[in-house]
């Protein structure tokens, strides 16, 4: 059973723009639907964790938003943090699942049980994960691979019930 879903955002949490405004502000969109998936796997008792090479203002917001604990920002060795975040909370590897659409996701994706990419990941990551999503990255990704990890953990009915 999978119980922590480790996340990318650029490319995955979001369809991988930067826009910067004439201010200087950097601006990023999300999903509506992909946040509902994380807030039901979170309702559900899942553990979510964020951990992007960039540092956002923007990021730290929407997992505030989301309700998401762990959050790691301008990290370069992705899988390194994963593991902490599995011994902090005493999770094994079968128990994780992994979504990132570039190189900076290679190690990370490779060691996890379940991994996935957006339709839009590079070749060498589509290579690589157990599951090449249908959505792109920011297009409902997320929310795609939390519905087949709901599937797989036989949890459903109970993803269903939590918003009736």
């Amino acid at each position: 059973m999978i119980k922590l879903i480790i996340l990318d955002v650029d490319g995955c949490m979001t369809d991988g723009s930067i826009v910067y405004s004439n201010g200087g502000d950097e601006l990023k969109s999300f999903n509506v639907q992909d946040g509902l998936g994380i807030v039901s796997w979170i309702k559900l008792g899942g553990q979510i964790a964020i951990i992007t090479g960039r540092e956002s203002k923007i990021v730290a917001r929407r997992a505030k938003e989301l309700g998401i604990k762990h959050l790691y920002q301008n990290i370069g060795d992705k899988y390194a943090v994963m593991q902490n975040i599995m011994q902090q909370l005493d999770i094994d590897i079968e128990e994780t699942a992994a979504i990132g659409d570039d190189l900076n996701d290679y190690n990370m994706l490779l060691n996890a049980h379940k991994s996935f990419t957006p339709a839009n990941g590079t070749e060498p990551i589509k290579e690589i994960v157990d599951t090449v999503l249908v959505s792109k990255g920011g297009s409902g990704a997320i929310r795609e691979m939390i519905d087949i990890l709901i599937d797989k953990n036989h949890q459903y009915k109970a993803f269903v019930d939590l918003w009736r």
